[in-house]
C-alpha cells in the first residue's frame, strides 16, 4: 500500500485536492468533527481540564473556539485529549483500506505529530498566497485568531515544501489540478513498477 499525505497551509484547498486523487481519504478534520459529536469519553476528560467551556454534550465547536480564545494553553489541552483518538481513528481506516493500492492522508499536523512514515509520499498544495487569503476570509467559520493560533503549531510552509515529493499549484480553479494529481499518479505506479 502507499500512503500519500498532503501538506500545505490552512485553507489551501488540501481536502478537495485529496479526494481528487480517487483514493480513500483519511480527513483528520472530519474525525475530529466525529469525536465532537459521537465519544463521550473524549468529552468527559474534555469537561474534566476545560470545565468553563466544555459543558454539554454532543460537543459544539463554539464551546472549543472559545476555549481555544480563551488560553493559548487550551488548545494544547484539547489536542492532548483528541489526537490519540484521532491516531486510533487513522489506525481502523488503514486496517480498513489495507488492501487498497494507495491511500490519502489528509492531516493537517501529519509531519508536526510524526505520523508520516519514511515512505510515504508527500504532496505539498502550494496555493496562491493572495487567493488564500480571500478564500479563508469567505469563509464562515474563518477567525483570524484562531487560524493564528493553529498556524503557530505547524511547521514553517518553506520546511514542508522541501520535504515533499511533489508541488501542486492550487490557484483555486478547479481543472489546474487535475493534471498534476494524473501526473504524480502515473510517477508513483511507474516508480512502483521499476523498484526491485
Amino acid at each position: 500500500m502507499i500512503r500519500i499525505g498532503i501538506l500545505g497551509s490552512i485553507g489551501s484547498g488540501k481536502s478537495y485536492i485529496a479526494k481528487k486523487f480517487g483514493y480513500p481519504v483519511f480527513n483528520a478534520d472530519l474525525a475530529v468533527a466525529k469525536i465532537y459529536k459521537k465519544n463521550r469519553k473524549c468529552f468527559k476528560k474534555l469537561k474534566r481540564c476545560l470545565p468553563k467551556y466544555i459543558n454539554s454534550f454532543p460537543i459544539e465547536k463554539k464551546q472549543i473556539l472559545d476555549a481555544i480564545l480563551a488560553n493559548n494553553s487550551n488548545l494544547k489541552k484539547i489536542i492532548k485529549i483528541i489526537h490519540p483518538e484521532v491516531r486510533l481513528q487513522m489506525k481502523k481506516f488503514i486496517k480498513k483500506n489495507k488492501n487498497k493500492k494507495i491511500i490519502v492522508l489528509d492531516i493537517p499536523l501529519l509531519l508536526e505529530n510524526g505520523i508520516n512514515k519514511k515512505a510515504d509520499v508527500l504532496v505539498y498544495i502550494d496555493a496562491n498566497p493572495k487567493k488564500l487569503k480571500k478564500m479563508l476570509v469567505k469563509r464562515r467559520s474563518f477567525n483570524k485568531k484562531i487560524t493564528k493560533r493553529f498556524k503557530n503549531l505547524q511547521l514553517p510552509l518553506e520546511y514542508k515544501k522541501k520535504k515533499s515529493h511533489f508541488v501542486i499549484k492550487n490557484n483555486f480553479k478547479s481543472q489546474s489540478f487535475k493534471k498534476d494529481v494524473n501526473r504524480i499518479l502515473k510517477n508513483i505506479f511507474s516508480h512502483e513498477r521499476n523498484s526491485p
